[in-house]
């Protein structure tokens, strides 16, 4: 599924907590926000696309998860934080090439042919990972450990990226063909862009074998790289890009503009990202897989490089210039994101509140980043009851009609698009502060799920009356209007 996934390390954000962010870029995907009781998370798991069965430990713990609303295609929980505060957001769609297919092709289900054969079962994939990872980690690590494990076993169908965090580290997992994969771990003082490519450029081969302090991988996988011929680095170094990666033109419209992009916002000096003698254009194949950032990186940061659409470069869709570069570029804030998660998992708070998800539906150009807080037993209405119809009482289905009403008015709209993600983010973290210090004080960690409702009936406000004024302005700019004075 095509998204975009940005990754912060420890000492590059401003408030010493780890951050995993990805836009679910599915086809219009309805979304909600839940909280998975122990005592209902499956046993046995079978997934749709796969057939897979898998018997599931008997000791889960709670967690978080955005679902499909409609389960017919599978759960797709796409992202959620545990009662261990542990992060896992799944998946980004990554690439590959002909020679690792070669070597280990997809583990692909295939129905038989006749009643004397048997289907041939297939592997894991973006469907199924949180709902058998999550529930069972205490740290990122072992979130890693779990996902390779499982890669190993049942194998995959498709080549994807999964993060997971926790409050020291943030951990980045690549899978290889149908049963391998490498994973490594974000640096403190750094951030990671993924923009639906094999993003690692760099793999230390020696700590994979050895301590395992910042990469792991399949046991096998230095063989599985000289057996298959996939080594194309000339310089002893171990470029992943070059062994397992691709370098295709469409990469260069759909995929390397949006990691040109977020550097560019996060690192604006670092390099020269504009002009012919640029160090990277939109178009680089060796733009870097993490940086540290020029200043701290916040909330607000993520949010912004995960709605972009180029804004102030020519590739903005949005320009009244007739510019032949206007919207050339796959942009980032898409329209058909079902949901983008935030999981932010904190450090200067007691362990029941360290974890917190920002939630956003739809475009993220024109939706606005909820936090709730992650461990708690359930979730709001506005939140978690929604409906597969048009409503105005959820807040996917309000953050979809914002969208919808603002994109074909965009020059008149987009005030009131940004008075009303500031309206959001304000008074969410105001609401966030409010309850951390009663929290802090009291003890009385119950609060969590009485700021979550509080969190969510102003966001309903902000929803209803950016609404209102968007509907007035798309109702003047509409074709039958005329000029002629007659009210």
């Amino acid at each position: 599924m095509p998204c975009t996934t940005i990754l912060v390390g420890k000492k590059a954000s401003n408030d010493e907590s780890t951050m995993i962010a990805r836009t679910d870029d599915g086809f219009f995907d309805v979304k909600k926000l839940i909280v998975v009781d122990p005592k209902k998370q499956v046993r046995r798991y079978k997934s749709v696309i796969g057939h897979l069965e898998i018997e599931l430990p008997d000791n889960p713990l709670r967690y978080t998860a955005c679902p499909s609303v409609n389960p017919k295609h599978g759960i797709w929980a796409a992202c959620g934080i545990n009662e261990a505060n542990v992060g896992m957001s799944a998946t980004e769609t990554i690439t590959s090439n002909p020679r690792v297919l070669a070597g280990d092709p997809y583990v692909r289900y295939e129905k038989a042919s006749s009643r004397k054969e048997k289907d041939k079962i297939g592997g894991l994939g973006e469907e199924d990972y949180v709902v058998v990872v999550l529930p069972y980690i205490k740290t990122a690590r072992e979130g890693v450990e779990r996902l390779g494990s499982l890669l190993e076993k049942y194998g995959t169908y498709e080549p994807n990226g999964i993060a997971f965090n926790d409050e020291n580290e943030v951990w980045w997992l690549e899978t290889i063909g149908g049963h391998h994969w490498m994973a490594k771990r974000v640096p403190d003082d750094e951030y990671a862009v993924i923009p639906n490519q094999l993003g690692i450029d760099e793999f230390d081969f020696e700590d994979a074998f050895g301590k395992q302090k910042n990469h792991m991988c399949s046991q096998d996988l230095k063989d599985f790289i000289k057996d298959n011929h996939l080594d194309l680095n000339t310089d002893g170094k171990v470029n992943p890009r070059y062994i397992f990666g691709s370098r295709t033109d469409s990469d260069h419209v759909y995929n390397t503009p949006r990691a040109w992009f977020m550097h560019r916002y996060l690192n604006p000096t670092t390099f020269k990202w504009d002009g012919e003698d640029a160090d990277y254009s939109p178009e680089s194949d060796n733009i870097p897989w993490s940086l540290k950032p020029e200043k701290k990186i916040t909330i607000e940061d993520v949010k912004y490089v995960l709605s972009s659409y180029y804004q102030g470069t020519p590739y903005n869709p949005y320009q009244h210039a007739d510019n032949p570069k206007k919207g050339i570029y796959r942009s980032i804030g898409i329209a058909r994101t079902g949901v983008t998660g935030i999981l932010q998992i904190r450090s200067d708070v007691p362990e029941q509140i360290k974890g917190i998800e920002w939630i956003t539906f739809g475009s993220n150009a024109f939706n606005a980043a909820l936090p709730v807080y992650a461990n708690v037993s359930k979730m709001p209405k506005y939140i978690s009851e929604v409906t597969e119809d048009v409503s105005t009482e959820n807040f996917y289905w309000a953050s979809r009609l914002i969208g919808a009403l603002a994109d074909p008015n965009y020059g008149s709209s987009i005030q009131f698009v940004e008075r009303y993600q500031a309206a959001i983010a304000n008074n969410g973290r105001r609401i966030i502060k409010e309850y951390d210090e009663k929290m802090i004080k009291t003890k009385d960690y119950s609060l969590m799920e009485q700021a979550n409702e509080e969190l969510c009936k102003m966001a309903k406000k902000e929803s209803t009356k950016s609404l209102n004024n968007l509907i007035l302005d798309a109702s003047k700019n509409m074709k039958v209007n005329y000029n002629r004075s007659d009210n």
